[in-house]
């Protein structure tokens, strides 16, 4: 099995309990993973401290690169990161993606990864959507990008908030390619 490499945004808006349950996954995943590039905005770890009460995203034992870092190796094609999951994406960051708007490395990667025609999964948490959030989508999806809203299913009967957000969690890493054991629709929970 050739080992994945995977750039992960976490974007501004609320939402980092899915942020955590995707590092958490990951490194669960590590056989099939070579590696793992990360980027935060400062909202971002703002949201996880306020939301989670702690940093334990300093943990992580991935390669974490500052949001104006342009050398960051998945800022240029040639890296050959496979795919890229923003989560969550705020509707600016989604803008400004859409747009082309490569002023971060976040919008850089997403703009490489657009051009190289690889996958670009954004888990966007905002709700209701604005025509303008709706028309970024479309151009988005024209685009390449895959728009996996951060709508979560309850059909597993997720009992925690955790697992909760592993079951959008577990569809974005499917759509990145990953092999994954999770719910899957007409499958009981025994016999998982």
């Amino acid at each position: 099995m050739n080992k994945k490499k995977v750039v992960v945004a976490i974007g501004g808006s609320s939402g980092s309990i899915y942020a955590k349950v995707l590092l958490d996954k990951l490194q669960q995943l590590e056989a099939q993973v070579e590696r793992v590039g990360v980027v935060m905005s400062d909202n971002a770890k703002f949201n996880w401290e306020y939301e989670l009460g702690n940093r334990a995203f300093e943990a992580y034992p991935f390669d974490f690169y500052a949001k104006n870092n342009f050398m960051a190796p998945f800022a240029s094609g040639s890296a050959r990161y496979e795919s890229m999951i923003v989560c969550p994406c705020s509707m600016g960051l989604m803008a400004r993606i859409a747009m082309g708007t490569s002023n971060d490395l976040t919008t850089r990667a997403a703009d490489v990864i657009l051009k190289e025609r690889r996958r670009l999964i954004l888990l966007p948490r905002d709700t209701p959507y604005s025509l303008i959030h709706i028309n970024n989508m479309k151009l988005l999806t024209e685009a390449g990008a895959i728009i996996c809203p951060a709508s979560p299913s309850f059909y597993s009967r997720p009992t925690t908030f955790e697992e909760l957000a592993a079951t959008v969690v577990d569809r974005a890493l499917d759509l990145a390619g990953f092999d994954l054991e999770s719910y899957r629709w007409g499958e009981s929970k025994e016999e998982k």
